[in-house]
């Protein structure tokens, strides 16, 4: 058992033996069905605090043969599966943190070095002689597929933390992925491919030749829409069990909706939720709302009133296409939009085209960047229709006239 070669099960162990622990094992079941084909290469893109690295930890407990797994999955949902025995523990696992790398690392160019070094010097303790002098681990992979005919599960977490955090450095940005393609790509010894991030993957100039990826983002997660958040059931059965009020939960962290999925709620805040007995912004602390600010504070045609709208519960019509799926080359509203939706800020609208605020707890972190940004008028409005709102269920007339009057004046013109 090694630290990137064969890493164990103890990650997923502590996920298991967590209070509240919900079964996201029917993931395997898809990516049992890809090993060592052409749809071997899985990208998933997902906000923070969505479950990716729990996920990543439960494939490595599952295929990682260094250890025995069988009593984690004996109760989970995959272990139902006819694929279930024939690959449970079977494989040898590559498990790659690229946000810990670089975090040792002075340079992205520094990372892919010692992030090597490390890796091979694991592959030479298992595999001794198969392995040539190389500073390559593609090389060195490549031998010890020739000679041992060993295919490796690669599992490659945070993989765009280098366009996160080195925004401007397109020759950093090429480096990086030129490494991934060289070990990763038209690779004999990949058995699968299964990389997290926030961001999707394509559009990186003529260096996205990561093409082999299957991709499942926030705009279109396909067959794996299940596996981005927790389901309305789900949502449901742990209301039940920690006697919470379902409506009041849905209200708060529901609002992600896909083809194959309409309601998707944050993990991390009903977690939260459950545990504390009372709503609050649970995932969004984990960001800060400055990142949001940013963001909504660009100065393109139709950003500010595109937001009031969506604080006004309404949608958005957005080109995601253009996208350039980095954190700087915004060309237009929809650019910044876009974004918004990978970060988990906005919910897409697949088939509409439509973005908007999926819920309260994302809704408040809005009012809070658009107080902080200045925009004193649209914190009038909302205050302005937060006391009708009070009047109206209230039952009280006189100040629902009023309050209608009021905004009457405030907002219309004789010259219009």
């Amino acid at each position: 058992m090694g630290i990137y070669l064969n890493p164990g099960n103890q990650a997923f162990a502590e996920a298991l033996n967590s209070e509240i622990y919900v079964d996201k094992s029917g993931l395997i079941e898809y990516t049992n069905k890809v090993l060592g084909t052409k749809q071997k290469y899985v990208c998933v893109s997902r906000p923070r605090r969505f479950g990716k690295s729990m996920a990543a930890d439960m494939l490595n407990a599952y295929y990682d043969r260094s250890c025995d797994s069988s009593e984690m999955f004996e109760k989970l949902e995959i272990s139902e599966k006819s694929s279930y025995a024939a690959h449970l523990n079977q494989y040898p696992v590559i498990f790659m943190n690229m946000q810990k790398f670089l975090s040792r690392s002075e340079s992205v160019d520094h990372m892919v070095r010692y992030l090597q070094k490390k890796v091979l010097a694991e592959v030479r303790e298992m595999y001794g002689e198969s392995v040539k002098e190389t500073e390559l681990l593609a090389e060195a992979l490549e031998e010890v597929y020739a000679q041992k005919q060993e295919s490796f599960v690669f599992i490659i977490d945070e993989w765009d933390c280098i366009f996160r955090e080195y925004p401007q450095d397109i020759e950093a940005q090429t480096k990086y992925l030129d490494f991934l393609r060289d070990l990763l790509k038209d690779a004999r010894y990949v058995k699968l491919a299964y990389m997290t991030g926030i961001l999707p993957i394509k559009k990186y100039g003529t260096h996205s030749a990561l093409n082999m990826f299957d991709e499942y983002s926030m705009t279109n997660p396909g067959v794996l829409a299940s596996y981005v958040g927790f389901t309305e059931k789900e949502v449901q059965e742990l209301c039940r069990k920690y006697h919470v009020d379902f409506q009041e939960t849905k209200r708060w962290y529901d609002g992600y909706q896909f083809r194959r999925e309409n309601h998707i709620y944050s993990p991390k805040s009903v977690v939260g939720a459950m545990l504390h007995g009372e709503f609050d912004s649970y995932w969004t602390q984990t960001e800060t709302y400055e990142a949001l600010k940013v963001y909504i504070e660009m100065n393109y045609d139709g950003l500010k009133d595109a937001i009031i709208l969506m604080l006004g519960s309404g949608k958005c019509k957005i080109n995601p296409r253009n996208f350039q799926n980095d954190m700087t080359t915004f060309k237009s509203k929809d650019d910044v939009l876009t974004l918004l939706v990978h970060l988990g800020y906005l919910a897409f609208d697949v088939d509409t085209k439509q973005v908007f605020i999926p819920n309260l707890e994302v809704e408040t972190e809005f009012a809070n960047a658009v107080e902080d940004a200045g925009w004193k008028e649209v914190i009038d409005a909302i205050s302005s229709s937060e006391r009708l709102l009070e009047f109206t269920l209230a039952r009280d007339m006189q100040a629902v006239a009023k309050k209608i009057e009021e905004i009457h004046m405030e907002n219309t013109s004789i010259l219009n």
